[in-house]
């Protein structure tokens, strides 16, 4: 087993409350946008997750392009399908749940057109096609403004405050969803998340590989939330079970941690001198997670543990996605 192949594995253990909230869950499941750097090991973490419940239902893996297709997985139907097309989209499977990872954050900028489209056109065609469905919508934390970490960061219920085109649209597919949702009487819920990390992308990776090349960490953006990439998942599997009429809408992310913080735990792990430029910016991007953990438990993976596991893999040489978050863009520019 390679190296890759071990941490799949490690991405895809389903947590025990997983396993028993797909044993109560009915249906098929549909997940759209099943490639990108989230979807190959969700799909994964569903299949094991309903054979540790000893479930067995159809599990339909959708990509907006062939080449973007993931590796199969046993148990599961993988499609192509162009969903700006509203034939494509209306011959889709039809299936109880539906998880919607669809999204375009970078090269906002250089074509922002492209990104409200599928930001906003795909939400509306999804939403209608899927009226009869429990849906779980990824969003962004980024829809909120920034603000100061001292406050824990904005609930579900503080005003929004996007800035630039791509938190404007995502918060445009947030409403497109509610609206259909409400005119349907569909069962919704909406995951705001930032920032999902894995070994090989991330804002930890991006830190992590600046202190281990001996290279300043930028300070502007001084807190963030994080959240491991299983336990992101498992949240939005099990969120089928939440989504609700009228919607809710859940901040899935982990605690604020100091960006200073995270590059010293990194400085220690891997034996570098850290250095630093900038200075810590009196608000930053947050989310409070409280919400979530009321609904769904403390996260199984601790900061901690994600610096361990990161700093490993780098200084093991493991591979990265070479997807730079752009974490510390203050001015919504993707």
């Amino acid at each position: 087993m390679t190296p890759e192949d071990e941490l799949e594995d490690v991405l895809s253990q389903p947590p025990e409350p997983l396993a028993a909230d797909l044993a109560a869950l009915d249906g098929e499941v549909v997940i759209l946008g099943a490639s990108g750097k989230m979807g190959p090991t969700l799909v994964k973490l569903l299949v094991r997750g309903d054979r540790a419940a000893g479930v067995t239902r159809r599990v339909v893996a959708v990509a907006r392009f062939a080449e973007g297709l993931p590796q199969p997985a046993s148990g599961v139907e993988y499609l192509a399908a162009d969903l700006l097309d509203p034939n494509q989209v209306r011959a889709l499977p039809t299936a109880a749940n539906v998880l919607y990872l669809v999204g375009h954050k970078f090269g906002t900028t250089a074509d922002p057109a492209r990104t409200w489209a599928i930001n906003t056109a795909v939400p509306a065609l999804v939403a209608d096609r899927y009226r009869d469905a429990r849906l779980v919508v990824f969003s962004t934390g980024n829809v909120y403004p920034p603000s100061a970490p001292s406050g824990g960061g904005p609930t579900e219920s503080d005003l929004t405050g996007p800035v630039g085109d791509y938190a404007q649209s995502a918060l445009a597919r947030e409403h497109l969803f509610r609206f259909y949702a409400a005119r349907h009487r569909t069962p919704l819920a909406i995951l705001r998340i930032n920032y999902a990390i894995e070994p090989r992308y991330g804002v930890l990776r991006e830190i992590g590989d600046r202190v281990f090349a001996g290279l300043p960490v930028d300070l502007s953006m001084g807190w963030v939330n994080v959240i491991w990439q299983r336990d992101a998942n498992a949240v939005a599997i099990r969120a089928l079970r939440q989504a609700a009429v009228p919607p809710v809408t859940f901040n899935l992310t982990g605690a604020i941690v100091s960006v200073r913080s995270i590059a010293e735990g990194f400085g220690r792990r891997l034996g570098r001198q850290v250095t630093f430029t900038g200075i810590e910016d009196d608000l930053a991007l947050l989310s409070n997670p409280a919400r979530c953990v009321e609904a769904f438990g403390p996260l199984p993976v601790t900061l901690d543990e994600m610096l361990d596991r990161v700093a490993a893999w780098i200084a093991a040489g493991g591979v990265s996605l070479g997807k730079p978050t752009h974490f510390a863009e203050r001015a919504g520019r993707f």
